[in-house]
């Protein structure tokens, strides 16, 4: 006599005949490296006299202590752990990892079991239930329901691998939002700090104006000068005057800056800043090449990863056009009690399978397959121009920090020959050689030495770290 089949044993050769089958749509393969092997037309080794580049050299995972701030690296720290976008997209990548997670269900069968419980009386012109001579009667089933889409074409694995490549981009995305919070603190620190000392500095420049002002009208009122230079002297006071409140607007908005992006409301206080003068010039920067720098920037793994998402996307397109094949098995017992339920006489179970073909849905299968074909073009263009994005970021920051040099050098050497004016018109007012108008005049131009220096040393800093983000921003160490 031939045995029948048990339907767990139907069940259990489900994921054996899964993996028996192929999967349709493109096999995703990661881009090829570039070819590029430089970011300029001309190699860049050094930035100035105190900064070189080191091709290929390590890019630190936490590269803002190398400025040596306790300060900047408090303020780092602290936005890291408050930043309210950074949160929301640490948030987004544990909603990705769950929707992945999630999908992955699919490729497994889908088991249920359920029991019920019923009263019914019969009217007494039909037979009575059979196996019993009454009308009135209780029913009670408890049953296992397994079902399963056969994976036949792959459509079910396309869309786990769909899931994982979006999880992997916004895992990617989620670095990129940390390593530019981490640039962003450090350009505002940077700038604050300039801007702190440009208002300093233009405070003593009106200082100097005013006190300018007052030696000119006692010439005045002695005749030694006319009044038109004492209209000019009030026009240079009003000039002086009305370039104070950009200068106090910028750093007030700077600070409002530091105070969000380390999690904080403006009104909650000050934040403790950094001084340009105790931060410490990285000397030797890390230059990747552009064969590693694709694989370093978290925006381009992310746009590498949208695009696997979009490839795997053709594949679900194209299997729902083919048969789709489901299986089903069901087991349990009926009774009128609940004692004898399991026994094996009250027992039933239940095998089937069916197949299903779209054969008319208007196009609308035919056009979704076009259109996941075109956003995979898409997503191609998207990679490409984030790869040219990361090769200009990089160019940007190597001609910004060699020009930042230039610039630095530049006004520091005029910041000493004012000093150095300065220092010899106060010998000359000392001795009686000139005027206490040439000493102020003198004094002024060193204070406006002064403010395009702090300017050139916050850029310089700020280029700096645009660098290191440029490269990546060292998060896979």
């Amino acid at each position: 006599m031939m045995r029948r089949p048990s339907p767990w044993r139907c069940a259990a050769l489900i994921p054996v005949a899964a993996l028996s089958t192929c999967a349709v749509g493109p096999n995703f393969h990661t881009p090829a490296a570039p070819t590029e092997t430089a970011y300029t037309p001309q190699p860049i080794a050094t930035a100035g006299s105190d900064q070189r580049f080191v091709p290929g050299a390590k890019v630190e995972g936490k590269w803002w202590t190398q400025f040596h701030s306790p300060q900047l690296d408090a303020l780092i720290e602290r936005a890291l752990a408050a930043n309210s976008d950074l949160a929301a997209a640490q948030a987004a990548l544990k909603v990705a990892r769950e929707t992945w997670l999630a999908q992955r269900g699919i490729l497994v069968p889908q088991i249920d079991a359920g029991a019920t419980t019923s009263r019914s009386k019969s009217s007494q012109f039909l037979a009575p239930v059979p196996n019993e001579t009454v009308f009135d009667y209780s029913l009670q089933t408890a049953q296992l329901n397994v079902g399963y889409t056969l994976d036949l074409f792959g459509g079910n694995r396309r869309q786990v691998e769909q899931a994982r490549a979006q999880y992997e981009a916004q895992r990617y995305q989620t670095e990129a939002a940390r390593f530019t919070l981490c640039n962003n603190v450090a350009a505002a620190a940077f700038q604050e700090a300039s801007l702190r000392q440009q208002v300093a500095a233009q405070q003593r420049i009106v200082a100097i104006e005013e006190e300018v002002l007052g030696v000119m009208r006692r010439q005045l009122s002695d005749g030694q000068i006319a009044g038109a230079d004492v209209l000019t002297q009030e026009a240079a006071l009003a000039q002086a005057l009305a370039a104070l409140p950009p200068l106090r607007k910028a750093l007030t908005q700077q600070q409002d800056l530091l105070a969000y992006l380390t999690g904080r409301s403006p009104g909650d206080g000050p934040i403790e800043g950094v001084n340009l003068a105790e931060l410490t010039l990285p000397r030797d920067l890390p230059l990747s090449l552009p064969a590693e720098l694709v694989r370093q920037r978290p925006d381009v793994r992310a746009a590498e990863e949208n695009l696997h998402a979009a490839s795997a996307a053709v594949g679900v397109a194209i299997a729902a056009r083919l048969p789709n094949i489901t299986l089903t098995a069901s087991a349990g017992g009926s009774s009128s009690n609940w004692s004898s339920l399991l026994s094996g006489a009250n027992s039933f179970w239940t095998v089937g399978a069916g197949v299903a073909q779209p054969i008319f849905a208007g196009g609308s299968l035919l056009h979704k397959e076009r259109a996941a074909r075109a956003g995979y073009q898409q997503a191609q263009a998207q990679y490409r121009s984030a790869v040219l994005t990361a090769f200009q970021n990089v160019a940007d920051t190597l001609h910004a920090l060699q020009l930042d040099a230039d610039a630095l050098s530049a006004t520091r050497a005029a910041r000493d020959s004012a000093e150095a004016s300065l220092t010899v018109t106060r010998r000359q007012y000392a001795q009686g050689q000139v005027a206490f108008l040439t000493v102020l005049t003198a004094e002024q131009n060193l204070r406006q030495a002064e403010q395009a220096l702090v300017q050139a040393e916050a850029a310089r800093f700020a280029d700096t770290a645009a660098l290191f983000q440029a490269l990546g921003g060292g998060w896979w160490n």
